[in-house]
């Protein structure tokens, strides 16, 4: 049986896990190819669970931008005014690296413990 909802305190659990990890999912889209803001919240509106709006995804993508792990530039649009694009950089793979390295060893700690799994001496 799944359980739906909660107390606030999961609720905001859940939130905090999905912010730390939205930007690496960020990053992972545009490894693929350059996508403009909207672009990226539709595309994370599309996966269950990465429920998210352009109020999240602008301010994320101006700190990646500082942090130099997205690049922008500007490209025209059939359907309007032209849109920014972004690009991940050398330093955003190399987080995104990092973070799939992290992602792979706590996800299966997590589900050696939620599925009652013996722990293993180190």
């Amino acid at each position: 049986m799944h359980r739906v909802g909660g107390g606030p305190e999961r609720t905001g659990l859940i939130a905090q896990m999905r912010r730390g990890a939205l930007e690496y999912c960020v990053l992972a889209l545009l490894e693929q190819r350059e996508r403009y803001g909207f672009e990226l919240v539709q595309n994370l509106g599309q996966v269950d669970g990465m429920v998210t709006s352009e109020g999240t995804i602008y301010p994320l993508l101006s700190r990646l931008r500082r942090d130099e792990e997205v690049e922008t530039f500007w490209r025209e649009s059939a359907s309007g005014p032209p849109r920014r694009y972004y690009r991940i950089t050398r330093l955003g793979h190399d987080a995104l690296l990092d973070f799939r390295d992290e992602w792979k060893r706590f996800r299966a700690a997590v589900d050696q413990l939620l599925e009652g799994r013996e722990c293993r001496a180190r």
